[in-house]
This record gives C-alpha cells, structure tokens and sequence, in this order.
C-alpha cells in the first residue's frame, strides 16, 4: 500500500475537478517518496505503536462520549464560537535577547492562564501539564517605533527557534517587508511539550487533548494580539502558519474580527481525517478496528475545527498555498478550506508538504499578501544598517 504515486493517483480520481492535477516525472515521484517516508514515520510518532489495552480503549471511547454530551448539553455543538472564552488580557510576560543560526531574536513568556472549564472531560490530565501553562514566543522586532505585526505559527512537531524561524522564512519577512515578528509556540510543543518529543499527546485517541489543545492556542494567541495592539502599538496585525500551524490560523481567522490578513499554508482542514491518514500503521489503526467512535470524534471537534467558523477576514484577505504532490495534508484538505473560504487566493504548488520554502510562486503569494496588506499602512522607516546586513547574511548562506 505504499508504493510512491499510486496512493496520489487514486485519490486525486476521488478529488474535485477544479483542484489541478500534478505534474508527473521523476521529480515529482521523489517528492511524493519523500512525503511518504516521513508520513511512515510521523504515523509513529502521533501514537506510541503498541497495541491498545481494553481499559485504555475504553477510556477513549468514554472521554469521547462524555465530551459529545456535555458540549450538546451547553450548546457548543451547534454554536461553536460560544466555546471559546475571551481572555484577560497580556500584562505580565519577560522577554530576553537570544541568538539561534545566526538569527537574533527575543524569547517572550507568559503564563498562559488557559483552563479548561470545570467538569470537561480530560481537564485535569491537561493541566497535570506544567510545562505547557507557560506560553512561549520567538521576537523579531524594531521597537523604537509602531509597525505592523505578523504572528507566525510552526507545524507538528516543531516549536524550537532555529527550526520555526527558517521554516517560516521570519528574518526575511522582518526585514524585506519592515513588519514586526512574533512566531507562537502551540501547546505542547517545544518548551511546552510534556512528552519525550515535541507534541507527544496532542492526537492521542479521543482527541480530547486536540480541543483543549486548540482551544488554549486560540485563547494565547488573542491575548498576544490584544497586547500588540495595546502595547507595541501594532498598526495591523496578520496571521501565518504551517501545516497544524495553518490549521490554527484558519480557526483564529474564524473567531478575531481585528485580523489584517490570514495566510494558511499547507493546513489540514479536518484534523481528524488528516491525522487518521497519518495515524493509519499505528495505534489509530487499531482503534479504528476495535470500533473508535469516529463520527462522534468529528463531531465533538466540530468546537474547534476551521471548517465550524465563517471567516471575521474579507476574502481579498485570505490566502492559502497548498502542495499538488502533498501526501500529509492532501490537496482535498486546502481544498475544503478554500471552499469554505468561498474561493480566496491560493497557490497550488507543483511540491510536497515541506517543499514550500523553495517554491518560487508560495514566497510570491507571500509577498503580495504582505504588500497588499501592507498598503493601508504608513510605510515604516528603515532601520539604518539591518537591511543590508541582512542581505549580505541571506547571500553568504
């Protein structure tokens, strides 16, 4: 069943007419092999691969349960925007000067303050998670004046400097578009992670961590936006993100009227179905066969999922970029996005799921969000001397 290409092939004959079709040749074989092999091993890494125990089959399948019916009783099902709390706002973080690959940068942290309500299920195994109740970011910022803002979101898996950063292209983004950077770590990942590696417990069985998950990146993320625009006197304020990053982005879009613009890259739009895809050799699999309840794990995510939330943006305000050779968040996933979108911008790529940093008409898209964005803004002064030492780094590497 693995078999580079045949999978894509059968799949795309499943797939609506007006997403393009790839184009076929051995580079695009290889890129499909490259997707491929890292699925094989995240389908292992989103679980430990062992085989489910009846006790721990049934506390997924009861959490589910119980979750489905005390979010029907409080209505959350049929109005998901009421789930979502508003915050207090942002008023007591540090934030220190670091350096990583050569980027110079400042770690911003701040107790996140996210709980979930009294008598959901799963809530005190989530706040047994110490080190995710501190939230984190990575800063790029000229603070001597107001500027617009860009608030970035990694990937599953990441949240470490060195890698968020160049995944997102940050330095270039400060830099050539004279915006500020502020690039979120999601719940349980990198300094948050409460596992051996970066998101270990995010799409365990159940999902019930996946909500909370979502729900307190939604929760830090209007706090932050709050204090841009408060505190740092932000002049607008975007969103972009990668892949579980760009899923976020999609359900901040649907829940922050104040946005400028949204930019999702790669984004699975049903988290569910993505990661039952990914999950598929591993303990998922097994659930699955032993009769997980998958239609009430859709349901019961329905509080945070995209697809749940009309987007606060104007449509000449959101964009997505999508890879035709992507085997981890496949072409259907943008896909629905867009359409629930009702047809903004998007760039479908002739690459896979990491290819995107390489891919000339993604940085393009970019920069035309940005500039368009950027045209309602009085345009920053340049800060003497960064540009070009900027450049002469992105020419040396």
């Amino acid at each position: 069943n693995w078999v580079p290409g045949v999978n894509m092939v059968k799949e795309y004959l499943q797939m609506p007419d007006d997403i393009p079709r790839p184009q076929l040749s051995l580079a695009a074989l290889v890129k499909v092999g490259i997707d491929e092999s890292l699925l094989t091993g995240l389908g292992s890494l989103i679980t430990r691969p062992r085989l489910p125990t009846p006790g721990m089959r049934q506390r997924a399948r009861d959490e589910v349960e119980d979750a489905l019916a005390e979010f029907e009783i409080n209505g959350w099902i049929d109005n998901p925007e009421s789930y979502h709390r508003r915050p207090p706002e942002l008023t007591k973080f540090t934030i220190t000067p670091d350096t990583t690959c050569g980027i110079r940068y400042e770690h911003m942290r701040f107790e996140s303050g996210y709980e979930p309500l009294h008598g959901e299920p799963g809530r005190n195994r989530w706040l047994g998670y110490e080190p995710n109740t501190t939230a984190h970011a990575w800063v790029l910022r000229n603070a001597r004046q107001p500027r617009p803002w860009m608030i970035c979101i990694h990937g599953y898996r990441m949240g470490s400097p060195w890698l968020d950063l160049q995944a997102l292209r940050a330095e270039r983004l400060h830099f050539e578009h004279g915006i500020n950077i502020i690039s979120y770590v999601l719940p349980l990942h990198g300094p948050r992670k409460a596992g051996m590696r970066s998101g270990d417990g995010l799409l365990q069985a159940g999902y019930v961590n996946f909500i909370h998950a979502a729900a307190q990146a939604v929760w830090d993320l209007r706090r932050i936006f709050e204090w841009l625009k408060r505190d740092q006197q932000a002049t607008a304020v975007g969103v972009y993100g990668l892949s579980l990053g760009g899923f976020t982005t999609a359900l901040f879009a649907g829940l922050e009227p104040g946005l400028a613009c949204a930019i999702a890259g790669v984004p699975p739009a049903n988290i569910v179905r993505a990661s039952q895809r990914l999950g598929g050799r591993g303990l998922l699999y097994f659930l699955e066969m032993l009769g997980m309840p998958w239609k009430d794990v859709e349901r019961v995510t329905r509080v945070v999922s995209p697809l749940s939330f009309a987007p606060k943006l104007a449509k000449e305000r959101l964009y997505i970029f999508a890879g035709l050779l992507d085997r981890h968040a496949i072409p259907q996933e943008p896909y629905d996005l867009w359409e629930h979108w009702g047809h903004p911008t998007i760039d479908w790529y002739q690459g896979n799921h990491i290819s995107f940093p390489v891919e000339s008409s993604v940085q393009s898209m970019i920069d035309d969000a940005i500039k368009t964005w950027l045209l309602d803004q009085p345009e920053p002064k340049k800060v003497k001397g960064i540009a070009r030492i900027a450049a002469s780094r992105r020419t040396r590497g």
